[in-house]
């Protein structure tokens, strides 16, 4: 099953790709794990910036795509390798007769599996200009109107809103 099949609100990246990128060779900014739900957020870079971007993200000489993918209801989680900075392949497979899914994600730096519902909610769509050293820390062009009004750059970790803690 495709990762577009997989995902609650896929238009956004629709929008901007014309289907969904393949979750291959993504860079993996952070897993935010959350007991209320429970959980497991990870914050990724796509592995290529949309052919027709929009002129607002041209101007701004964006060459990268970051978005957050949240999975709700996780259960059998491993966390055995996170040594970031890090590129890895996430991997989400139908998994029994209720609704589930497993989620692998692994690369380098990153082992990752766990269990969860069989959708995944995408958020936070931005884009930004991968500075030399790879870091995403300057201005991002957020798709959504309230991530534009609240935020210029990526927030903080400490941001509760934003890393959904």
């Amino acid at each position: 099953m495709s990762v577009e099949n997989r995902l609650v609100n896929p238009e956004v990246l629709q929008s901007l790709y014309g289907s969904i990128p393949d979750l291959s060779g993504v860079g993996i900014r952070s897993i935010n794990l959350n007991p209320s739900g429970p959980t497991v957020t990870l914050r990724v870079d796509l592995p290529s910036f949309p052919s027709s971007a929009p002129r607002e993200w041209l101007e701004a000489g964006a060459d990268a795509v970051q978005c957050q993918l949240a999975f709700l209801d996780v259960t059998r989680i491993s966390l055995t390798r996170w040594v970031p900075p890090t590129t890895g392949d996430v991997r989400m497979e139908p998994y029994g007769d209720e609704r589930r899914m497993r989620v692998a994600v692994g690369g380098s730096g990153v082992a990752l599996e766990f269990e969860c519902h069989e959708l995944a909610t995408l958020g936070h769509v931005s884009a930004f200009k991968m500075r030399p050293d790879g870091a995403d820390s300057g201005p991002h062009c957020y798709v959504g109107k309230l991530d534009a009004r609240l935020y210029k750059c990526l927030p903080g970790t400490e941001e509760y809103k934003f890393y959904g803690r």
